[in-house]
Parts: structure tokens; C-alpha cells; sequence
């Protein structure tokens, strides 16, 4: 992991709650609102949703109802409509801002060939009842942005029937490793928050209940042709929710110094490069296990579910 000097984290722990992940969530909610303004979703978070997209080949399972986690900013929903044509889909967003902007594109016009060929897009805030029974739950680049990861998997668990499965991408302890350690070096405090490792988030899916989570990562390296470009986009990635971030605002001055080390990141190619990791997993819900000496309940549907998937008896010879 490259979190922080100061700072272990405590997945590995007898517990699996992140309450002690330094994280501003104050802070998030700022960034996401501001997210919301910008025209489109960033470019980084498309270019993983195509890549995530391609991980569902793997999955013969057919979902009828997907929920698309912060749909917005994970600009994935052509690559769902491509990959489930027939689906409903339900567009669930963590603020007000985010879910004008989805209700917006979800809002095709009378002529759209898809208004009247496909399932109608649902959004709602994630605050709000969400239909139980899923079969996919699919989060593109927004775990990172949240304080608690341990409690969002368990309710994604409890959203999604037997055999459903979650699919999710984020951005881990690697990226902007260089930055950071640009940091680090003169003395300034975090430029982000302590990133989750992708073995941490599978120990966390097998808390919440699910089976065989499936963890891997990649690094991509992003380039820029100037120190402004490169500060521009990572405004448009996100924001800093490090607690321990400077709390005031920086002037112009040390714009300048920041703008001049970054000079020095310039590859052989003469552009600044910086990493990105990404962390891709996908775990499916375990069917519930029975117990003799106690009741044990579960809908009709997950019933069903559990009949179909049953493995026939082994015949002895």
C-alpha cells in the first residue's frame, strides 16, 4: 500500500469497518457538486467504464434489473444498454445535483429510437427505498469518494437477489504516487486521501457476504503537455478528502512553485506523466445459508433462485 506514512489501514483488523479511514466527507460532497456542473463525466471514469464493460463477457448471468451506482459520473450506462439491451436500469445518485443531471439524460426525446425500444431509465437518490432483487449492481470509479466502503458492500448485498452480482471499479493506493511523493517532499501536507487496496476490498466483500470476490488492477499512466493541463483535469477528477489536507486557500505564489516541480515529472518524451491504479472486483451474493435450530426467511424469488442453481446429487456407481 502507499497510504501515508502515518497511517495503517484497518481492514485487515477483526472488523472490517472503515469508521478510522481518514476521510472528509464533507469534502467529497463539495467535489461531487461541483462535478455535477462540469458538461460531461470525466474522460479517466469513461475509459474504465469501457474496460470494466469488457469484464462482463465472463458473465453469462442476464440481468433483468441493474442498479447503476452514481450513474452520472460513472458514465456507464452505454456500455450497460450495449451489454443489456433489455434491462431496466435504476440510475442511483448521492446528491440532488447529480440526479437532475441523470433524470436530464435518462430523459430521452419522443424520436429516440431507444425511448420506445427499450426499458424506460428510473434514477433515485441514494437515500431513498431501492427495489430489492437486482441481479447487478455496477459502480464505476465513485468507491473511492465514499467514507465507508464495509457499509455500502453490505447494503449492495442486501439490494441484490441470490446470484446477482456487483461490479465495481475505483482508484487505488497507487495513483499519483509521484505527486505525493512531490509532496511529501517539500513538507506539504496529503494532496489526497489514503486510497483502499484491492486485497483490503475483497476481504470487504467476504464481510458483507459475498462469494468469491474477484479482485485484479491496472496502472494507467496519464500524460499532459504543460503543469496547467495536468492540474486542470485532476480538478475535473475530483477533489482532495484527505482530513489532514491544508485547510486554507494557497496563493498565487505557491501556485507558481508547485507549477515549476511538476517540470520536473517530464518523461523522455517531454510530457508530465502521472499513475493512476485502477482496482476492478466482482463478487457474487451467496445463497443463504439454512439452519436447523432456528428459522431462517427468504423471499420466493430468491427461493426460485436457489432451486435453479442447486447441483444435482452425485449417483454412486
Amino acid at each position: 500500500s502507499c497510504a501515508p506514512a502515518q497511517y495503517t489501514p484497518p481492514f485487515m483488523a477483526d472488523t472490517p469497518r472503515a469508521a478510522s479511514r481518514p476521510f472528509d466527507p464533507i469534502a467529497a460532497a463539495a467535489a461531487l457538486r461541483r462535478l455535477a456542473r462540469a458538461p460531461n463525466a470525466p474522460w479517466l471514469h469513461g475509459e474504465v467504464a469501457r474496460r470494466m464493460g469488457e469484464r462482463l463477457e465472463i458473465i453469462r448471468l442476464q440481468p433483468e434489473l441493474i442498479l447503476d451506482w452514481w450513474g452520472f459520473l460513472g458514465a456507464g450506462g452505454e456500455v450497460l444498454d450495449a451489454a443489456y439491451p433489455k434491462a431496466r436500469r435504476i440510475v442511483v445518485e448521492p446528491s440532488a445535483e447529480l440526479l437532475a443531471r441523470s433524470r436530464v439524460a435518462a430523459d430521452r426525446p419522443w424520436w429516440s429510437a431507444r425511448k420506445w425500444s427499450r426499458p424506460p431509465i428510473e434514477t433515485l437518490p441514494d437515500d431513498a427505498p431501492i427495489p430489492a432483487g437486482a441481479r447487478l449492481v455496477w459502480a464505476n470509479m465513485m468507491l473511492h469518494m465514499v467514507a465507508d466502503p464495509p457499509a455500502l458492500f453490505e447494503r449492495w448485498e442486501r439490494l441484490l437477489g441470490i446470484d446477482g452480482f456487483v461490479m465495481f471499479s475505483c482508484l487505488g493506493p497507487g495513483t499519483l504516487r509521484g505527486l505525493r511523493e512531490l509532496y511529501a517532499r517539500l513538507g506539504w501536507t496529503a494532496p489526497t486521501s489514503a486510497f483502499v487496496d484491492m486485497h483490503d476490498l475483497g476481504d470487504m466483500l467476504m464481510h458483507a457476504g459475498f462469494a468469491d470476490p474477484v479482485m485484479d488492477q491496472e496502472t494507467l499512466t496519464l500524460r499532459w503537455d504543460s503543469p496547467g493541463a495536468l492540474l486542470a483535469e485532476l480538478r475535473l477528477l475530483g477533489g482532495n478528502t484527505a482530513p489532514v489536507r491544508e485547510p486554507g486557500l494557497r496563493t498565487p505564489r505557491w501556485r507558481a512553485r508547485l507549477e515549476r516541480e511538476l517540470e520536473a515529472l517530464r518523461g523522455p518524451d517531454g510530457r508530465i506523466g502521472l499513475e493512476f491504479e485502477v482496482a476492478y472486483g466482482h463478487a457474487f451474493k451467496a445463497a443463504p445459508r439454512l439452519s436447523a435450530d432456528a428459522p431462517t426467511t427468504i423471499s420466493l424469488d430468491d427461493m426460485r433462485a436457489m432451486v435453479r442453481t442447486r447441483k444435482p446429487p452425485v449417483q454412486r456407481p
